[in-house]
Parts: C-alpha cells; structure tokens; sequence
C-alpha cells in the first residue's frame, strides 16, 4: 500500500466520506472539522514507518457549546455508517495502537466528536476564543501549540470558530516571546563554560552531556527566534534544519556533538552560539547585542556571555510584572517529564505554582 501523507488521508477521508455522511444523515447540522490532537502527520513529518501504529483515517469533528445534544446523534451515526476501509486503510484502530480488522472486538474507528470549546481546555487548559492570557502562554509546551496550530481544518461552519482558536495561538506577544528567548539564553549562559571544564578534569562524557544539553536549547532557540514553535525532541534537529539559513548552525551542532576532543566540540558551540546571537539581533525585539565568544576569566575556555543577550531582552521587556519575573521561561523549558508536558492539568498546575504569589516571592 503507497504511503499518503497523514493529513492528505484525513482531509480525503473527511471530504469523502464524513462529510457526506453529516450532511445526508444529519442535513442542517453545524460542525467544524479538522485534525489538531497530535502526531507527526500535524508537522509533515509523517513518513512510511509512522504507519505501524495509531495510524488510518482520522478526523476530529466539533460542534458548538450549545449544540452539546449533537454529539451522541452524531456519534451514532458515524458508528453505523463509517466504511471498514477507506483508501486500501482499515478505518478502525485496535486497542493497542495497531491498525484493527474493522468490527473485530476491541477496536474504535478514527472519528472524534467534540464540543469545542471543552475540547480546546482539555488539550491547553484554556480556551483560546476567550483570551490568551501570560499565564497561558507560559502554561502551554511548545509541541502543543505546534500540534494544534499546525495540522489542518477541512471544515469550520461554526463561523469560523475553530480557525480563529488557532490564529489566536499563532505566536507569542512581543513582550512573551522576550520573556522565553531570554531565559532560553539564561540557560546556555549557565552551562557554556561546563563543557570545557569538564574535558579539562578528564570528563569527556560529561563534556558531551552537557554540549548535548546546550545543543538542544540552540535547537529551541532557533526555532523560537523564526517564530517556529518547537517540536518534542523526535523531530527538534529536523524541524530546526528545515529553518532559512539553518544550514551552517547544523553544521557547527554536528561538530559540537561528534566525535572530536573538546577544542573541536568548543568551536562548533561557539559558532552555533554567535549565530543565534545574530538571529536575536535580527529580530529587533531588543538593542542589538552583538555578541562575540572571548575567554571565561582566565580560563582556556572561550564562551558567548549569553547573560548579555538575556539582559537586553529582559530589559525590553515593558509589562513590569514580567520584566521582575525569575526567567524561568514557558513550563517545557524547566520541565522534561513527557508526563506533566502531555497533561495540560498537571502543566497548567506546575506553572501556575511557580507563578502565585505565594511562590514567586521566595525568588
């Protein structure tokens, strides 16, 4: 079977098929459409091999809050009328993950119905139509605002409710994303002098570690700095590379990671570090900055000084209330548990704790 793209397959499959079936079955109903709940077909980046898991025709569909009566009808209907195939796909997935032989025990077709404003708060712990507030900007990982502001909309005859979410999450304010840059760069300046360090005292798995960790917040970086909300780690190098002008930062990370000695892993850091000190320059959202990489006090180890660049940014910032801030950044910028990031519950929980009064005036 040809592979087709996971987003080419839901859109058919609605046009095709669920569409028809509302509009025959259920003639007058108003529903949006569209596919926004994760994986990788949300990004593009869906290849042949995703297709071993969760993988057919998909669609979610959403009706207003005042029409909550629809879904049941809507979801009886679907139940009874969905095909077993569609497209040489089994339409019905079983309850490992694993495509199922349709009506076998055990399996769900790949339509969803939803009231859509329960929806958007189950997924972000908000609804975006209502406002986005700093606290939900700095509560939601950025695979999240990836996966609901990529993906597609085949359908939206609730005067456009589902599409204008969307464009309310399309990216930060100003002052926002100065916040999150700045403390993308507090963290690199808290780490760039370690990798020297480390290979000086004969670490050298510790040496890489830490370029590990720093490499990847170049990889958040960049992606943040051309207004591209960053992916979960699977497909953070693909979708930085993917980037305009992306190419010699790619080249500077590999030399970074491999395999030479410290001087060679310093070098690539450095370059990839003066270049994102260019592209935050290039985004006017601060005084230029102009950083160079020069020596760590007297030591061998040459660094950025990214403290510079996280200053001029946080002193561009205008709401006072988050000038004063810690930069701690977004919740997926202190936090690495899948567990918490893929729970807007637990995230929203997190971050908020972080952000009372009662917390935050220990800092």
């Amino acid at each position: 079977m040809a592979f087709l793209p996971g987003l080419v397959l839901a859109r058919r499959y609605h046009d095709e098929v669920v569409a028809p079936i509302l509009r025959g079955r259920l003639p007058g109903l108003r529903y949006a459409a569209g596919l926004l709940d994760g994986g990788s077909e949300l990004l593009g980046l869906d290849t042949a091999r995703s297709t071993d898991h969760d993988w057919g025709p998909r669609v979610q569909v959403f009706v207003e809050p005042a029409d909550v009566a629809a879904i049941s009808r809507m979801r009886a209907v679907l139940d009874a009328d969905l095909p077993t195939e569609f497209l040489g796909w089994p339409t019905r997935f079983a309850g490992d993950g694993r495509v199922g032989v349709a009506d076998a025990a055990g399996t769900r077709h790949g339509v969803t119905v939803d009231e859509v404003a329960g929806w958007w708060r189950r997924r972000l712990g908000f609804d975006p139509l209502a406002g986005v507030g700093t606290a939900d900007w700095l509560a939601s990982p950025t695979q999240r605002l990836a996966e609901v502001t990529g993906g597609g909309v085949f359908h939206d005859g609730l005067d456009g409710a589902l599409t204008a979410r969307r464009a309310a999450l399309r990216w930060y304010p100003p002052d926002v994303w100065r916040y999150v840059l700045a403390a993308v760069w507090t963290r690199i300046a808290q780490a760039e002098h370690l990798p020297g360090r480390c290979a000086e005292v004969g670490d050298e798995v510790g040496s890489r570690v830490v370029t590990g960790g720093i490499a990847r917040d170049v990889l958040r970086l960049g992606l943040l700095l051309r207004r591209r909300w960053p992916p979960y780690d699977k497909w953070l190098g693909t979708a930085f590379a993917r980037l305009p002008g992306a190419a010699p930062a790619v080249a500077a990370l590999d030399e970074a990671t491999g395999p030479g000695d410290w001087t060679r892993r310093q070098a690539g850091l450095v370059e990839a570090l003066e270049t994102m000190a260019r592209w935050t320059d290039e985004t006017s959202l601060a005084a230029p900055v102009r950083a160079r990489a020069g020596p760590f006090h007297r030591r061998p180890f040459l660094v950025l000084r990214a403290e510079r660049v996280a200053a001029a940014l946080r002193a561009a910032v205008t709401d006072p209330t988050l000038r004063d801030r810690p930069l701690l950044g977004a919740v997926d910028q202190y936090v690495h548990s899948v567990d918490v990031l893929s729970d807007a519950t637990r995230a929203r929980r997190v971050a908020d704790g972080l952000w009372s009064g009662a917390i935050t005036d220990q800092w």
